[in-house]
């Protein structure tokens, strides 16, 4: 699941400085599940940014609306009709549903609220823990299902370093070490030779914008290319 974090209030305000009607928009999946942008939060910081606009004297028209997915195009079009009426888009989506927002609807600011962290498991309620970065080369099935790109704090994809605390890392000792764990893992599992396969340096294939077309569904990439060609 993506997990987002709202942005600081104050760089909100800052953002909105110059528009007094702002339609905030909410993502109904995972900024939603992970409370950062669904309807209530969208409730919510429109109240907070009503009350502070009024507070500065500088009322504001604000509206909400919050659809099934902001990376989606289809559900993007319930906005059509309303976003005309507005002189801006404050986002409550992850960075993907801002930019599709901005693409739906190239005339209008579209204006982030929150900050996108990454792919977390939810722990408990409010509690998300990273583990992936969708680096592009998952080698999970080599390291036991721990990721070391994200769960060490050094990124090493052959390991472990020199700097190993016993179970934890030297760069914080409340942060588990991962290849520790990978290592142990691996023993329990009759599997330790896997730790001895080198794992070339990654290629960083999530640098550039990438198009994954799943098995398939190849053809029907082709045919829309031919009928916009």
């Amino acid at each position: 699941m993506i997990v987002a974090q709202r942005k600081p209030f104050q760089e909100i305000m800052n953002s909105i400085r110059e528009y007094e009607k702002i339609l905030t928009v909410g993502c109904g999946t995972c900024v939603a599940v992970c409370l950062a942008g669904g309807a209530q939060e969208v409730s919510t910081l429109n109240w907070e940014l009503s009350a502070a606009s009024d507070l500065q004297n500088q009322p504001r028209e604000l509206g909400a609306a919050t659809v099934t997915r902001q990376c989606d195009h289809e559900f993007l079009q319930e906005l059509d009709s309303l976003v005309p009426e507005y002189e801006a888009l404050l986002s409550m989506a992850c960075g993907v549903g801002i930019q599709f927002l901005a693409e739906r609807y190239p005339d209008k600011p579209v204006l982030p609220a929150v900050d996108t962290s990454g792919m977390a498991g939810n722990r408990d309620v409010g509690w998300y823990e990273e583990r992936c970065k969708g680096c592009g080369r998952c080698v999970l099935a080599y390291t036991a299902g721990v990721c070391p790109v994200t769960m060490c704090a050094k990124g090493l994809l052959n390991g472990p370093c020199g700097g190993t605390n016993g179970r934890y890392c030297e760069t914080n000792p409340d942060q588990p070490c991962a290849w520790h764990t990978i290592y142990h893992r691996l023993s329990r599992q009759g599997r330790l030779k896997d730790i001895l396969k080198y794992q070339p340096p990654q290629e960083w294939s999530n640098q550039v914008p990438r198009t994954i077309v799943q098995p398939g569904y190849g053809h029907q990439q082709k045919n829309e290319g031919a009928e916009t060609a």
